[in-house]
């Protein structure tokens, strides 16, 4: 990393971008080195949130309630009490919400060494919606699988019973003292929320699929921010897996879902014994007041008729220069249907990060570019970049898995090169019409897969970039990281399998196989060969804004080499916080969760 720097300082004389480079790309060496992705650690920060987001009675009656609730409840009765009332309220809410739920499902068994490895993996991705039950909107085009996971697809996709996925969420839509015995534990601290802990039984009689675990409750509004278990009994088409669900305090007192681990490795089906992994992620919770927001900036315009136009433009735009600015047109079209739709995070400090290295590879090939190059960070897990025009667009998921450095500058170097080379843009994005369709179609509608053809000589072109780059020295890293994606393709397509740009891998084929011959082999039992990181190792995402930043974890000292877990999932342990004030700015978290 010192020798980046300098090449960095030494390049900044030749661009005045490149500096970032040397403070922000910093940040990501720290990630990188975090090896204590399997806690699945995620800090909650600082993050503005209007007032002005909440459109509903209901909503801002719970603010309302959490200030005029009394401070101390007297018994554990009335804790529960206190619990159950936020609870139903905390539905009537959520009746008013459409959060994006993502669900990523593994299937694991054991390899030579008895660790369990993934097999075979499902993804769904659709909007939540509790106004008349549990029912979702998808994004995908869902099909039956075969084998165990097919019995899961229902499960994951939202279609089934009210104590289904639903309850993963909002633990019980029935929730009252007469279905349960809760019993006291203690207190406890997660993150910086102090926290009743009690467990929940459904009495002797109660029907099957009554929630049976430990709830966790903050001591201030008493909210439910912590649940872990299962449901009771078994249903007749299926069966119900343990959980992790977790809540985070993103509005006045508002502890909405945010995170849902789960797993079992005991189960046995028709097919026989399996061992299941799933993360669940919710977000997009404040869409609709951004939408309304702009809407509102109209009645904000002052007409003031001595104004004039301060453009500086004296004539009309060249041919050459109408089609740059149709084509920008398109592409500024689309950006802001994906973020519109939750999609696309708002521009942040991780764009940033990408565009530092970007301008790296810029710089150090003297390219002339007839724009600047931006980058957006798409939310969802599956492994994928493309490029929109002059913005390249890469996965939450991808950025997670990437092992270093070399590994970003690989992925953005090829996406560069696609602009570079000129690759057709299709400008009939232009026509603002075209961006008239469903949320849920978007993925049916919007496609920026390039020919097989330009893929080949973005590859080529990317390899020219990086050996001129301040990368060339490190690229064995970028290899390594192909080879094993090489190695898992095969059993992860639905983590492989892209939504709007190409793949990165087809079968054994991969992007950018030339760096293969560079890179070492394998080897799963060396401790310091980092091939790949599990996901959500380096990206966090606040389910309100949808805002996206690199991840702060402590570096910890691999034990064993099980501990790598390439391109696999681990639970959730999110740092909890509490909002500040009425402006719902969050308290800065001094550090991550423990273990």
């Amino acid at each position: 990393m010192r020798g980046f720097r300098r090449l960095g300082m030494k390049l900044t004389k030749r661009g005045t971008k490149l500096g970032i480079s040397v403070t922000m790309l910093a940040a990501w060496a720290v990630v990188a080195a975090a090896q204590d992705v399997a806690a699945g650690q995620e800090v909650v920060h600082a993050a503005s949130r209007t007032e002005a987001g909440i459109t509903s009675a209901a909503i801002t009656e719970n603010a309302d309630a959490a200030a005029a609730a009394p401070a101390v409840p007297g018994s554990f009765d009335e804790v529960v009490d206190r619990m159950v009332e936020r609870e139903h309220l905390l539905l009537a809410q959520m009746r008013n919400l459409r959060p994006l739920v993502e669900t990523y499902v593994q299937d694991l068994k054991a390899d030579a060494d008895g660790n369990p490895v993934p097999v075979h993996d499902q993804y769904f991705l659709g909007r939540l919606d509790l106004s008349e039950g549990p029912e979702d909107v998808s994004f995908l085009s869902q099909s039956g699988g075969r084998g165990p996971l097919g019995k899961l697809s229902d499960l994951f996709s939202l279609r089934f019973q009210p104590k289904g996925f639903a309850q993963m969420v909002v633990l019980d839509t029935d929730l009252y003292k007469k279905n349960y015995t809760f019993t006291y534990v203690r207190r406890e601290f997660l993150g910086e929320v102090r926290c009743i802990v009690m467990d929940a039984q459904p009495i002797a009689d109660a029907p099957p699929g009554r929630f049976e675990g430990r709830i966790w409750v903050e001591d201030q509004g008493y909210n439910i921010v912590r649940f872990n278990g299962t449901y009771s009994g078994h249903p007749s088409n299926g069966f119900y897996l343990h959980f992790d669900s977790w809540r985070l305090n993103l509005h006045p007192g508002m502890w909405l879902p945010a995170y849902v681990y789960s797993e079992e490795s005991d189960l046995d089906s028709g097919s026989g014994h399996f061992h299941v992994k799933a993360q669940t992620r919710l977000w997009g919770y404040d869409l609709k007041a951004a939408v309304k927001s702009r809407n509102e900036e109209f009645t904000q315009i002052v007409v003031d008729s001595q104004i004039k136009d301060q453009s500086g433009a004296t004539a009309d735009p060249s041919p050459v220069a109408a089609e740059r600015m149709w084509e920008k047109q398109a592409e500024d079209n689309v950006v802001e249907r994906l973020q519109n739709v939750g999609l696309l995070a708002p521009a942040g400090d991780v764009d940033a990060v990408l565009e530092a290295v970007v301008n790296n590879l810029v710089i150090s090939n003297n390219l002339a570019l007839q724009s600047d190059v931006h980058c957006r960070v798409l939310i969802t897990a599956p492994l994928e970049s493309f490029t929109i025009g002059h913005t390249i667009v890469v996965s939450r998921g991808l950025l997670d898995v990437l092992p270093d450095e070399a590994a970003l500058a690989m992925v953005l170097a090829h996406e560069l090169s696609h602009i570079v080379l000129g690759h057709q843009f299709d400008a009939k994005l232009a026509f603002n019409d075209r961006m008239f369709f469903p949320d849920e179609q978007s993925f049916r509608r919007l496609d920026f897969k390039r020919r097989p053809a330009d893929e080949d000589a973005a590859d080529a072109k990317a390899l020219e970039l990086l050996k001129n780059s301040p990368y060339k020295e490190k690229l064995a890293t970028a290899g390594l990281f192909l080879r094993a994606l090489q190695q898992r393709a095969p059993d992860l397509p639905n983590l492989i399998r892209p939504h709007l740009g190409n793949s990165f891998a087809v079968g054994t084929n991969t992007r950018m196989e030339a760096l293969l011959s560079s890179a070492p082999q394998l080897d799963a039992q060396r401790i310091d060969q980092i091939a790949a990181l599990p996901l959500g190792g380096r990206i966090k995402l606040d389910p309100w804004s949808d805002q996206v930043e690199l991840a702060k974890a402590q570096p910890v000292t691999l034990a064993l080499s099980r501990e790598k877990m390439p391109f696999e999932i681990t639970p959730f342990f999110p740092f909890l916080t509490r909002l500040a004030n009425d402006r719902g700015e969050k308290l800065v978290s001094a550090g991550s969760g423990s273990k």
